[in-house]
């Protein structure tokens, strides 16, 4: 949900702002485009309309509080966007950034509010920057929470016609006493994978070096293994957990959870694991989707640098008492969330680290 800013152009003789590139019209028409989406994403605590200069939320909502506390959390979708710029495809991209915004957010239990997007480009094409706040506005509803405000920038000389960059900023809200993280984990503990949806939006600065630079393959060239073209693959969406994350706090007892996403599953799963006590996890437990190999054998790449960069097929965790495990399982296959028992927490022994992944993966 973006508005366009800038001044009105001078005389016919003179320098203007439309003359230096910037094309205030070009803006308006996609704000008007992109209001049909952005409805879509609306909560009842949502104040006001598209055009104000501040999206406005009904904080009175978190009345039903004992005591909340508000999460945060901004991100963008790195180099990914490139390979909807080349492919010409721009309404799955901001799948994406929910996901990399709102799955960080849910991580501490807290439910997501709302979100406010940043689109720079470096022409205005008001299509194009409609079909990406259309899939913004998708993955807001997918995470549940509102679209409440944004900004589209228009930077002619920084960025090319053709260029654009995306980032996004949301809050969410918690009971103080409902925070889920290290503090909760205990040995003994499961670690619950629930499955990517392929690479998401990390690492593809090395897949676009290893596959596009490197090997030269098409983004149109049809790959038996994926069934179905390079680019299709590599522009798959994010999944959004967010849902799935709550409805397991709410079906059953959650310790943490962890957002795997660069730095990969071990580095990021460490984030959330007391110092006392050691995350192990079974790489035999799961086969990462064929994109992970591809990138790997092209590349000549080596497993643990692979593992530092790409999520390998997990893109949440949730960690759980022995005793939920079923639980957690059943409410995540009736939510259609492919997800299994990969590992458990262990006292820390020797290990330096507070995540590792052993053994071979399956095949």
């Amino acid at each position: 949900m973006s508005e366009t800013t800038g001044t009105t152009p001078g005389s016919p003789s003179g320098a203007s702002y439309a003359a230096a590139g910037v094309d205030i019209e070009a803006g308006d028409r996609a704000v008007e485009l992109m209001k049909e989406w952005v409805k879509k994403t609306r909560r009842p605590e949502v104040l006001g309309g598209l055009g104000g200069f501040a999206g406005l939320f009904d904080a009175s909502a978190l009345k039903k509080y004992e005591r909340p506390l508000l999460a945060s959390a901004t991100d963008g979708v790195g180099t990914k966007v490139d390979i909807a710029r080349q492919l010409g495809v721009y309404d799955t991209i901001g799948h994406d950034l929910v996901a990399m915004v709102m799955d960080d957010i849910v991580v501490c239990g807290a439910e997501p509010l709302f979100m406010t997007d940043y689109i720079c480009v470096g022409k205005v094409h008001p299509e194009r920057v409609a079909a990406i706040v259309k899939g913004i506005a998708e993955g807001c509803v997918l995470a549940g929470c509102a679209l409440v405000g944004g900004e589209t920038a228009e930077h002619p000389g920084l960025l090319g016609p053709d260029d654009f960059d995306v980032a996004g900023a949301g809050t969410g809200a918690v009971e103080a006493d409902r925070l889920l993280g290290p503090d909760r984990i205990r040995e003994g503990d499961a670690v619950v994978a629930m499955a990517s949806s392929g690479l998401h939006s990390n690492g593809y600065s090395l897949v676009r070096h290893v596959l596009l630079e490197r090997a030269g393959l098409a983004l149109d060239a049809r790959v038996e293994e994926f069934g179905r073209t390079l680019g299709e693959e590599l522009l798959e969406p994010t999944k959004i957990y967010s849902l799935d994350c709550l409805a397991l706090t709410r079906t059953t007892e959650v310790h943490a959870f962890s957002h795997v996403t660069g730095g990969g599953l071990a580095a990021n799963l460490a984030r959330v694991i007391p110092e006392e006590l050691h995350a192990r996890v079974d790489r035999g437990t799961w086969t990462p989707a064929p994109v992970f190999d591809l990138v790997g054998r092209t590349g000549d790449v080596e497993q643990l640098e692979l593992e530092k960069t790409l999520n390998m097929g997990v893109g949440m965790i949730a960690i759980v008492p022995e005793g939920s495990v079923d639980a957690a399982l059943a409410t995540l296959g009736d939510r259609g969330v492919d997800a299994w028992v990969a590992g458990e927490i262990t006292g820390r022994q020797d290990h330096a680290t507070g995540a590792t992944l052993e053994g071979s993966y399956a095949r």
